[in-house]
């Protein structure tokens, strides 16, 4: 399987009431309980959405050079000259008319997608590889609970 090009949201892992990890799509996701909000707070209940919407509009861009982009949709709301204002101060980069973060190294290592987390840290006093493998046996690519599917 060709990694290269670009990956659309297809779902999310949550912790179900029997501690299993069960997978959600983007409108599942969206009209799925918030326990960590107070639904009556109004306020707070319209920035998890906004969260989330963010979230199932995420995409991952895959190149050929060996660099791999995960690219969020704009803010819904935001007018094209904050936009502009945010890329011209560097508050943000676009990519393909989305936001996008910095890249991360990726690799096929016989058939499974890999990358570069970027996290580095120590495990026993050892240092501990900031490389993690993205493949699913679906052919996802899965990153932290969220799965892509290329498009």
């Amino acid at each position: 399987m060709s990694y290269i090009g670009m990956w659309k949201f297809h779902s999310i892992g949550i912790i179900n009431d029997a501690d299993e990890m069960v997978y959600l799509n983007g409108e599942e996701y969206l009209s799925s309980p918030m326990p960590y909000i107070d639904e009556t707070d109004e306020e707070a209940v319209a920035d998890e959405m906004k969260e989330r919407k963010q979230c199932i509009g995420t995409q991952i861009k895959v190149c050929e050079d060996g660099n791999m982009y995960m690219l969020m949709p704009l803010p819904e709301g935001v007018s094209d000259a904050e936009v502009k204002q945010a890329v011209e101060t560097g508050v943000i980069k676009l990519m393909d008319g989305m936001m996008v973060g910095d890249s991360h190294s990726w690799e096929d290592r016989d058939g499974e997608f890999w990358y570069d987390t970027g996290i580095e840290g120590e495990i026993f006093g050892e240092k501990a590889d900031s490389w993690a493998n993205a493949s699913t046996q679906d052919g996802f690519i899965s990153i932290m609970t969220m799965r892509f599917v290329k498009e």
